[in-house]
Order: structure tokens, then sequence, then C-alpha cells
């Protein structure tokens, strides 16, 4: 028996793609209720198998996308494994993008499970990757217990959350018509903006700019892909219903809020009259309040669900009873795995100043970033190097992927045995690498 594990050349892209759980119509998510989905069902159904013709079509995409980097396992002249690393940026703290690689399309057919090939391929992307100068990779996992083997550590977290119509009551001077807060314009001035409910052409072009606009901010936001919203449509799909689309614009007339949100059909008299929001993103507080307004108080609905969304959503505190949006199911979003320790380190800011040498006894898949780390950082900007000093910290690789976007605290991660240093150095790690807000991704690759 014969394996190779290398690129995949264009010839060969229907075949890897045939591999693939959402071209093969196999589950390609782990059997529980999915925080990144709104609808009523635990997970969407499965499509169905894709024909040759579509099989053709999205191999001559692949084909013309020199961000896609396809990886294959071929067994005796078969391809019996696939994965691909798309070349992003992500944002990190201090609000730099930093080049990513994107695991993602990632499957090994079931009579060739168990034999090393998914590790083989990683491997091989994690080779490329800090070739192109990508010193971090990412993925969404469809099963918690896959990578964390691969070094890969939970980073961002999302939600699903749902409210009662009758109970989305926004404070006084939140609310349509209520009282304005201290410091807003006079009676009689012009308002801050405007909704539209538009077309998918519209959504399509809005989307891009308010997500170039967000990411450059927002903690853990991702480069959107050329194609990343191209299957935004006008047209019905089943009980689903058709996506509709809100745009708020400022007063000058520029885009600054983009929303997706459906109205499907439901046969059970307690899912009728729900209004779920698959997708909404504002580049300002005035078009993030416009928009929840509307959408929570849509006539002949009675619920909003809303996913994927921010566990630190800010709608919770507009609202006169906090508790009334209840988050119903949650889960990790973005893994992070750090390829070049020390390019990774240097790379963001700190949220106060301080001096470390951390420590990571060993990394098979990258050699070199086991060893001993300095690192000296501020709000200002580090500078991380190699030392021979004794750590204060020995950090485990997952562990310093979630601390690093700063969503996950330091003592919660020495407490579970993933950092061994004393109490102050670990005080210290977590509030040098802590953010505000959390970090958080919109959309998955």
């Amino acid at each position: 028996m014969s394996t190779e594990i290398r690129p995949v050349k264009p010839g060969e892209l229907a075949d890897y793609l045939k591999v693939l759980p959402f071209a093969n119509g196999l589950p390609h998510w782990e059997p529980y209720p999915a925080a990144w989905h709104g609808g009523q069902e635990a997970w969407p159904q499965p499509n169905s198998p894709a024909t040759a013709a579509q099989l053709a079509a999205w191999a001559d995409e692949l084909t013309e996308a020199p961000y896609f980097h396809p990886q294959a396992a071929i067994v005796d002249g078969r391809v019996v494994g696939g994965s691909a690393m798309l070349s992003l940026e992500v944002t990190v703290p201090g609000g730099r993008p930093v080049p990513l690689g994107g695991v993602t399309s990632t499957a090994v057919v079931a009579t060739h499970r168990r034999r090393g090939l998914l590790r083989l391929m990683m491997q091989a992307m994690f080779d490329e990757a800090r070739e192109r100068g990508e010193p971090l990779a990412g993925l969404s996992a469809s099963e918690g217990s896959i990578y964390g083997r691969y070094g890969y550590g939970p980073a961002t977290r999302r939600t699903r959350w749902e409210i009662d119509r009758a109970q989305a009551r926004f404070t006084a001077g939140q609310a349509p018509g209520g009282s304005p807060p201290a410091g807003s314009p006079p009676a009689g001035s012009p308002p801050a903006g405007r909704l539209e409910i538009t077309d998918a052409a519209t959504a399509r072009d809005a989307w891009r700019a308010v997500h170039e606009a967000v990411r450059a901010s927002r903690v853990g936001e991702l480069s959107a892909p050329p194609d990343r919203w191209s299957d935004l449509s006008d047209e019905s799909s089943g009980p689903a219903g058709p996506r509709r689309y809100l745009v708020h614009r400022d007063p000058g007339g520029t885009v600054d809020g983009v929303a997706n949100y459906r109205l499907p059909w439901s046969p059970r008299a307690e899912e009728a009259g729900t209004l779920v929001v698959e997708g909404l993103q504002a580049a300002s507080a005035d078009a993030y309040l416009a928009m929840w307004q509307l959408l929570l108080d849509f006539d002949l609905t009675r619920k909003v669900i809303a996913a994927p969304r921010p566990s630190d959503e800010p709608l919770r505190w507009m609202l006169d009873d906090p508790r009334a949006m209840r988050v119903t199911r949650q889960s990790d979003s973005l893994w992070i795995r750090l390829l070049d320790v020390r390019a990774a380190l240097a790379a963001r800011t700190y949220e106060t100043g301080g001096t470390l040498v951390l420590g990571i006894e060993s990394d098979p898949m990258c050699p070199g970033n086991a060893g001993a780390w300095r690192l000296d950082g501020g709000p200002d900007g580090a500078a991380c190097a190699r030392v021979t000093a004794t750590p204060d910290l020995v950090i485990d690789l997952p562990a310093l992927g979630s601390l690093y976007l700063g969503g996950m605290s330091a003592s919660l991660l020495a407490s579970a045995g993933r950092i061994r240093g004393d109490r102050e150095s670990v005080g210290l790690l977590s509030r040098m690498f802590r953010t505000d807000p959390e970090p958080f991704n919109t959309f998955v690759f």
C-alpha cells in the first residue's frame, strides 16, 4: 500500500471534493444542537450528494482561487482524504490584521480512518503556511475532541439566543418614541440614519463594506474570502422561507449596518411567528440599535431567534429586563494554533505592560516553537525573543491558542493544569492577554 500526502492538482479537485461531507451528503457537524444555527431544528438538513456537474463547477471555481490551498491523502492512487487552508487575516488585540491559515473542507473516508492521514495533511498545511508567512492557523471544529491534539485551542465563543417579542422592551430613551438620552440631538434634528428592507444584490455589497469597517476594530474578526456572501439570494428555500435583508444608512447615505433574517413557516403552533436573524453587523451604535428595534418589533411575530451572536451582546443591556434575552445554545467558535510563537506573540498588543518568560516544552509539528520565550508587551506593542532563562510559566500549545485573542482567563487555565507557574506570574499573564470586548468572529469557514 502506497500513501502520498501532497497538494491537490487541478484535475484532482473533483475527487478531492467527493470525500468532503458537504459534497457527499453526509453529516458535517457533531450531533448536538448547533449554536451557529438559528432554525428550530438542531442543525440544518444535510445536502444531497453533489452531481458531477456541481463537482466540476466547484472545481473550476477553486482552480481560480489563489487563497485556497488544498492537500490530499492519496492511497494506492485514490484520493481518500482532503483538507485545505484559506489564506485569511484575523484582527488581534491592538487592531492589527495578522495572516492566518484557516483550515477548512477536511475529511477522511470511513474506510481509511485511524491511520494518521489527518495528522499528515495537517503537518503539510502547517509547513506550507509557515512558508507563506502565516504565524497562525485557525479552524471551526466540527467535533470538540479532534483538534487539541494538533495544538489548537478554542479562542472565541458564539451563542444562540431567543426573546419573546412581548418582552423586547427597550430602556427609556432607546425605545421608539421614548425620551432621548442625555446628550442627544435636540428635537427637530435630522434622524441619525434610515433603515431599508432591500434585496440580495444590495445586501452582498453592504455586507462586504460593513464587515471591512467592523473587522478593523473587533478582535477575532476575519477577512472575508471573495465568495463569502455569494450564496445570498432572494429565492425561497423550502419551509425556511427566503432570506430577507435589512440595511441601515447613516445621514450621508453610507451603509453602516446590515442584517439577514428569515420568517420560516412551521406546522407547530408554538413555533409559528418566529423571526430568525442569521446575521447582523453594525459599524455604528445608531445602526446597531435601529436594526434591533425593527427586528424585535415585526408585525405578526411572537419570537426572535438570533445565531451566531457574541456572548457579550450589547442588546441585553438595552432592554428593561436583561433576562428577556435567553441564551439557548453556546459553543466555541474559532480555534487558534500558533505556528510561529515569536511572530504571533510580537504581532499583538497587551492590555497591561509586563515581561514574562514563557516555556513550551515540546511541539512535534512545529519544533521551532519549543523552548523559552521572553515576552515584553504592553499597550503600544511587543517584542518576543528566544532565551535560555528559566521560564516563569510553562504553557501547553492549546492553552496558548485559547489565550491568544484575549478571550480566555489564564487563571482558569492554570486551575485546569494547562499553565504551570506561581500565582503572581499567572495573574500578570491574565492581565496582559485579556481584551474587552471579548473576541468574536461573525462567520467561520
